[in-house]
């Protein structure tokens, strides 16, 4: 997948750590090779070992793509990377799974692509060299800015209402969000918690108020299942 900033970047094809050989999906193909421009020959003849549901087995990597963005949903997702959080593979890996619109990286631009398990090729990714940039883009855009925070002043995310074009943003483990983050955000949600620690992982809190927008906005018919 390529990775959008003031140019385009194109991601490095480096198997992924799902790309296990032959222990995973699916061997050559059996009998006459479909016509259907989708298919790639190369995986046809040699097998699909990536990390994709069967819908999309034995298909090129830009007809996933676009499939994908015919029903992406028009949430995006935002986290904050001034000091290599190491959850943001698992938050693009999550979105990719609830077929976020984009993910949005604010600050420095190398992130571990490890736990995204190869479907960072599969998601929009967008960078931000700081906060103002990110909101500035939710604003040209009409994106609402929903801060995932458990500070002061914020709001339950079991009893609101998430808009239905957002940004949910998120901080890095650790210090969570910054102060402009905060002040940037039209609404903050908190998750509750009910246990002795302070804060969840980034990773996991992320995966929740995806979630959240999912059961609020999404149309359960469109699922697509792994097998």
């Amino acid at each position: 997948m390529t990775e959008t900033t003031d140019g385009q970047v194109a991601d490095g094809q480096v198997p992924g750590p799902t790309e296990w050989g032959g222990s995973v999906g699916v061997g050559p193909w059996a009998g006459p090779w479909p016509t259907d421009p989708r298919y790639d020959h190369e995986l046809l003849a040699e097998g699909d070992r990536r990390n994709v549901v069967d819908r999309y087995r034995y298909w090129r990597l830009e007809a996933v793509v676009a499939d994908l963005d015919a029903r992406r949903h028009p949430f995006h997702v935002a986290i904050e990377n001034f000091e290599h959080d190491l959850n943001i593979g698992t938050v693009v890996r999550t979105a990719n799974a609830f077929l976020a619109a984009e993910v949005h990286v604010v600050g420095r631009r190398r992130w571990n692509r490890r736990g995204a398990m190869v479907t960072d090729r599969y998601q929009h990714l967008r960078h931000h060299p700081d906060v103002s940039g990110l909101l500035e883009h939710a604003a040209a855009e009409g994106l609402t800015v929903v801060a995932v925070d458990n500070g002061p002043g914020a709001v339950p995310l079991e009893t609101v209402s998430l808009p239905r074009h957002c940004v949910l943003l998120f901080g890095q483990e650790g210090p969570g969000l910054t102060a402009e983050a905060r002040d940037g955000a039209a609404l903050t949600v908190s998750i509750a918690q009910f246990g002795s620690t302070r804060s969840l992982n980034a990773g996991v809190a992320a995966g929740i108020a995806m979630h959240a927008w999912i059961r609020e906005h999404a149309d359960p018919s469109a699922v697509v299942q792994p097998g």
